[in-house]
């Protein structure tokens, strides 16, 4: 067991984990960032300008810059979606993941590799025990003493299922993707374009969710998502690369993992445990977007352990999920009707991307993701807006 007593022992470190321990090492706490060896989640790899804005995202670590969106119906209907001014930055998990850790490092957090056990109390301070080492199977078990555990440590997060009250009932979305060359020969593969992204809203390729082909640059994100057991997620990407070509790229990895649908109702145990990111369930409804929210609920949950050491109260932790809700509650409300009614069959499917051809729903959509808000303004286009939602939901528009 480490004789340190560190301030706070961060648990995961992806987005939300690094971020957290970064900014609580540029503070000058003792920071302990415990991280599982070769975890790559499955993702799209979209980053708003706002998160390379709030989180000095440099330009090394976009692999591509995305001017537009093509939505493609059950009908094969495809309608395109421009930004407009700006892009989407898309970046490479396995290689970013890694940039914020060692980014957390280099501010001066210990970084240590191994698999989280167990949390115990022992004399005032608070124990969490891991395996260290890449491999659990030849690792040690160790010991790290801290005053505060934050868990980052994904969808059905140990940390939460141990510690926090509703932890261990987290309902998910399982998301598959493989990751394949970039095609460089326009007559191998149909219609690809480096700078935009495809998402198919077809019950064949998910059942409740969506597919999706995103550039990488040298390489390509083809994926998928769906809540149904027994629905064939690895069957559907296949197909997919069949139909669109990318069956003839080079597979380089392939990478599955659990989601989380809804934020956690608690993300604190009332005493010196907080969870962020995936293990909070911050993840968007309808659009599954999780890089940006993870990496702000990581802020988040720092600036609250930080106020509980400095204070002692251990109601500061419940901090996050109220600041965090306040921002973006809304949103994730919406984004959860949306995905309920809309996804719900091709029927609906079908409505829906014809509803994005309306170039107000397509300039406000954009101005709200980039900028992680919704629009306030221009009351008399979000009327129209929603008359024509409700004409399509009650089925009195026609397509």
């Amino acid at each position: 067991m480490s004789e340190t007593i560190y301030d706070v022992v961060v648990i995961g470190g992806g987005p939300a984990g690094a971020t957290a321990a970064d900014d609580m090492a540029r503070k000058g706490l003792r920071v302990f960032l415990l991280d599982r060896a070769g975890r790559i989640k499955p993702c799209g790899g979209a980053i708003p300008p706002r998160a390379i804005m709030d989180f000095n995202i440099p330009d090394s670590q976009l692999v591509a810059r995305v001017t537009s969106a093509r939505m493609i119906a059950p009908s094969d209907r495809i309608v395109d979606m421009p930004v407009g001014e700006g892009y989407v930055g898309m970046v490479d998990r396995a290689v970013f993941d890694e940039f914020l850790r060692e980014r957390a490092a280099k501010s001066g957090a210990t970084r240590a590799t191994g698999s989280f056990e167990r949390i115990s109390r022992e004399g005032g301070t608070t124990l969490v025990h891991y395996f260290a080492g890449r491999e659990r199977d030849t690792s040690q078990p160790a010991t790290v003493r801290t005053r505060c555990v934050i868990g980052a440590d994904g969808a059905r997060s140990s940390v939460a299922k141990q510690e926090i009250k509703g932890g261990d009932k987290v309902k998910c979305v399982f998301a598959y993707h493989e990751i394949v060359a970039a095609p460089q020969n326009d007559n191998l593969v149909r219609d690809y374009d480096p700078l935009r992204c495809d998402v198919y809203y077809q019950g064949k390729m998910s059942p409740d969710f969506y597919s999706w082909i995103f550039p990488h640059g040298d390489s390509v994100s083809i994926g998928t998502g769906t809540l149904h057991k027994g629905f064939s997620i690895r069957g559907a990407v296949a197909e997919l690369r069949q139909t669109t070509g990318l069956d003839k790229m080079e597979t380089i990895r392939r990478e599955g993992a659990p989601i989380p649908l809804k934020p956690l109702k608690r993300w604190d145990n009332g005493r010196d445990v907080l969870v962020c990111g995936d293990a909070a369930g911050v993840v968007a409804p309808a659009s599954g977007e999780g890089i940006y929210y993870a990496m702000a609920c990581g802020r988040l949950a720092a600036d609250a352990a930080i106020s509980f050491l400095a204070t002692g109260d251990a109601r500061e932790l419940a901090t996050a999920r109220k600041r965090f809700m306040k921002e973006h509650g809304r949103v994730f409300m919406i984004l959860g009707v949306m995905q309920y009614f809309w996804y719900a069959n091709d029927r609906r499917r079908e409505r829906f991307v014809k509803m994005c051809m309306d170039k107000d729903v397509q300039r406000l959509t954009w101005e709200s993701y980039m900028h992680k808000r919704l629009v306030k303004r221009e009351k008399k286009a979000q009327f129209k807006i929603f008359l024509k939602d409700m004409a399509h939901l009650l089925g009195f528009a026609t397509t």
